[in-house]
Order: structure tokens, then C-alpha cells, then sequence
């Protein structure tokens, strides 16, 4: 289970990289740059939370088949 700590910090880094593509401007106020990093890294811990689980259970699920 040691690559799954691996696992992790790959989907977060990757999620971070795919979330930096979105202009969060939009929905956003002004001058609440802070709010806008916080809200970027929580939702790259969620989105590599999620996909780190998925691979898991896709790889689990084919060594049972």
C-alpha cells in the first residue's frame, strides 16, 4: 500500500494542474485573491482524493476478474 501515498500526490498535482486551466474570475469577487488559492487547493485535495480512490478500486476490481 505504499504507492498509494504516491498515488495521492500525484492526482493532487494533477487535479492543481487541470484546475489552473479554469478562470475563476467569474465567480469570484474582486480582491479576494486568498479566498480564490484556498478554494483552487481544496478543490485539487478533493478532485485527487477522488481519482486516487478510483484507481484503487479499478485496480483491486481487476485483480478479483
Amino acid at each position: 500500500m505504499n504507492y498509494k501515498a504516491y498515488l495521492y500526490i500525484f492526482c493532487v498535482m494533477l487535479s492543481a494542474f487541470a484546475l489552473s486551466g479554469i478562470n475563476f474570475d467569474k465567480f469570484i469577487r474582486k480582491n479576494r485573491v486568498y479566498e480564490a488559492r484556498i478554494l483552487v487547493i481544496v478543490l485539487s485535495c478533493i478532485m485527487g482524493y477522488i481519482l486516487t480512490n478510483f484507481i484503487v478500486d479499478f485496480i483491486n476490481v481487476t485483480q478479483i476478474i
